[in-house]
């Protein structure tokens, strides 16, 4: 009998045995012995192609909700909202603790200055321009008055055709004002006497503007008799 090759296979441990010469003798041609090399190597590679797409990539774990994540985002939010309205409710008390000053008066403010002017009495123009600038600013203010521009005709002449002022207190602060433009303007140098009358004035005129306070309501009903003391 002609010998044979022996071929491996990896799938068991018997081997394949290839003939290479026909039992009845005589050689094979070469297209016989190609497909035979052929047969041989498929076998061969066969078994290694399969075990290589037998290898797959380890799949990550898969994570399984315990059911309880919608528990925690919700205590979660919840306590945030706390969180918040509890500072809203702490900013609300404190700012109703926080006293609220309330502004001074025209007339107050307008008072404390002719009391700093009397400071430069022995100075007239410096005088006279503090005090002039103080009443026209007091009126300004009390009575919503805006001319803070405007000269002393003007001033006097756009609070002629209010009614602000009764005729008697325009006539005395149009003396007033024009007093204070002499000092001021025409280099007048009055007398400490003649200043003191001016800071009068201006005093004077800002108590009888200044806003009175309101009395409590009377009681018009007549009194009755208590009938055990009777």
């Amino acid at each position: 009998m002609s010998p044979k090759s022996k071929v491996h296979s990896p799938r068991s441990d018997k081997f394949w045995t290839a003939p290479t010469e026909r039992s009845g003798g005589g050689a094979l041609s070469g297209d016989q012995k190609r497909r035979r090399a052929s047969l041989a190597a498929a076998v061969q590679m066969a078994p290694v192609a399969a075990s290589t797409n037998d290898i797959r990539d380890i799949k990550p774990p898969v994570e399984i909700p315990s059911g309880w994540e919608w528990l925690w985002w919700t205590l979660g939010v919840l306590a945030v909202v706390a969180l918040l309205f509890a500072a809203w409710r702490w900013w609300q008390k404190r700012r109703l603790q926080i006293p609220v000053v309330p502004p001074v008066p025209a007339h107050v403010r307008a008072k404390e200055m002719l009391g700093k002017a009397l400071v430069l009495i022995a100075h007239p123009k410096p005088f006279c321009t503090l005090v002039s600038d103080t009443i026209r600013t007091y009126l300004e203010e009390r009575f919503d008055f805006h001319a803070p521009e405007r000269t002393t005709e003007e001033f006097l002449h756009e609070l002629q055709g209010t009614d602000l002022l009764s005729a008697e207190q325009k006539e005395k602060l149009g003396e007033f004002l024009e007093r204070c433009d002499l000092v001021k303007f025409a280099k007048y140098e009055p007398r400490e006497t003649e200043l003191r009358d001016l800071h009068s004035s201006a005093v004077r005129l800002v108590e009888e503007t200044e806003p009175q306070p309101e009395l409590p309501a009377l009681d018009s009903r007549p009194p009755t008799l208590d009938p055990v003391s009777a």
